[in-house]
């Protein structure tokens, strides 16, 4: 079973309201797996024809830190780690995929790929999340906690 990772407003990655946002749907599932398929158009270009290293980046960020997110852990960003493989390509169905490798006390480690349509993965990296509640007071990622 999968549920849907609400939207957060104004962010760049996954926000709802924001007209230059890249504005993804996330979903994670019973085996704390989150995954999105979505498509990148111009607005996100670097190279002629195809996304930004930015854009791959930050949407990595995102879906690794929502997967810890969504595990109930309310985390930082302290380190990411992207690795390109293949450039991605505008107007083409892409899939991000990410999952909890490590907890920690304090940090949290997750992996992600963003993978083109045939599953060739494309961009893949890993993060350090450290837990800080106290960031989070009254924050729209309530919802996000199982």
């Amino acid at each position: 079973m999968k549920r849907q990772i609400p939207y957060h407003g104004w962010c760049f990655v996954c926000g709802d309201e924001n007209p230059h946002g890249i504005g993804i749907t996330m979903f994670v599932d019973d085996n704390g797996i989150l995954t999105s398929e979505f498509t990148l158009n111009k607005t996100h270009q670097g190279p002629p024809g195809h996304a930004h290293g930015g854009a791959s980046a930050a949407i990595l960020d995102e879906v690794m830190g929502l997967v810890v997110w969504a595990a109930g852990y309310k985390v930082l960003a302290a380190n990411i780690n992207i690795n390109y493989h293949k450039m991605l390509p505008l107007e083409q169905p892409l899939i991000a995929e990410a999952r909890i490798t490590e907890t920690g006390s304090r940090k949290i480690i997750s992996v992600g790929e963003i993978r083109l349509a045939d599953s060739t993965v494309a961009v893949s990296g890993s993060g350090v999340y450290v837990i800080a509640p106290h960031v989070f007071k009254n924050s729209p990622l309530e919802g996000v906690h199982k």
